[in-house]
């Protein structure tokens, strides 16, 4: 970043109004803290429409095979592995499809690799190691818009044609004239000078998990508000797959716990093979064939 362009970011970041701040009850630090807060959620709204847009790009380039990409540093980078980290799970997704690409990789997580963050060829080469194609997502995260990691990434991104998304939190941004599409929401200074993990880190967490929750439901991996594709891996979400089994079907908890064991304790499995009276092999045909496709366009499907 050029040194005038370093220097206006950083006089942006200043909070006039918080210059008190060191001498605060410990009330009224929480109290100025949240209600700083909640001035982030209206700050997003305003960029709901640049949300939806996205959502829907993306969720084109992933059924044509496509995949997501989150790109950042520091807080950025943590909150796109916490999200990314979420999608398998929650949707029974691959861990291939959505994947993030932090600045110092697994080592950032769990300390501080602030320097790597002015590397432009670590994105590129992370980007090239992954093989990022036109049919990708590139989707960069910085409070500010200017970190050179994610630029780069960007910029790498729309030379290989992959749709790239820009989310930044002070507005509009050098991230924002690269990408093609730019979510950016500007929710103000710190309370806390430069401190961007509190309302920047809070509204890019809202975004991220905004679209991949949006994406995944437009892909078929919800059904009504229930997510009939999660990976029951301990008793607790053993017990709400049975619960959604039993919802859809109507059965008894017992029924559907006995169908449940028959697929591994997978929600859709378990409802397409008591809703269509088909065996355990021909539901894993269907859930493989047409994995982009909703359980009720499913059930449509093979009930004709």
């Amino acid at each position: 970043m050029k040194e005038d362009a370093l220097s206006e970011c950083l006089k942006n970041e200043s909070n006039q109004e918080t210059t008190q701040f060191s001498e605060l009850s410990a009330l009224e630090l929480v109290t100025l803290i949240n209600s700083a807060d909640m001035t982030v959620a209206s700050a997003v709204k305003k960029e709901l429409p640049a949300i939806a847009k996205a959502v829907e790009k993306i969720t084109e380039r992933l059924q044509k095979g496509g995949r997501i990409f989150y790109v950042g540093a520091g807080t950025s980078g943590r909150l796109a592995v916490l999200d990314s980290a979420e999608c398998p799970p929650t949707f029974g997704v691959s861990p291939t499809l959505v994947q993030a690409i932090i600045a110092g990789g697994h080592d950032a997580m769990l300390k501080a690799v602030e320097n790597i963050e002015d590397s432009r060829e670590a994105a590129i080469e992370e980007l090239q190691r992954r093989h990022v194609g036109d049919k990708d997502v590139v989707i960069g995260i910085a409070a500010s818009g200017r970190t050179p990691f994610t630029v780069a990434a960007l910029q790498y991104g729309k030379k290989l044609k992959a749709l790239t998304v820009s989310i930044t939190t002070r507005g509009k941004s050098m991230m924002s004239e690269i990408a093609d599409l730019s979510i950016a929401p500007d929710v103000g200074a710190e309370v806390l000078t430069g401190s961007t993990r509190m309302k920047s880190g809070t509204a890019q967490k809202m975004i991220l998990g905004m679209l991949s929750t949006s994406v995944m439901t437009k892909l078929g991996k919800v059904h009504k508000n229930l997510m009939v594709d999660v990976i029951a891996s301990n008793e607790k979400l053993q017990r709400r797959a049975e619960g959604i089994v039993s919802e859809v079907c109507g059965i008894s908890h017992e029924r559907a716990r006995t169908l449940l064991q028959m697929v591994n304790y997978h929600p859709r499995k378990a409802i397409l093979m008591y809703e269509l009276h088909l065996s355990v092999e021909k539901v894993e045909q269907i859930t493989q064939q047409y994995p982009y496709r909703s359980l009720q366009q499913q059930l449509a499907l093979f009930n004709e």
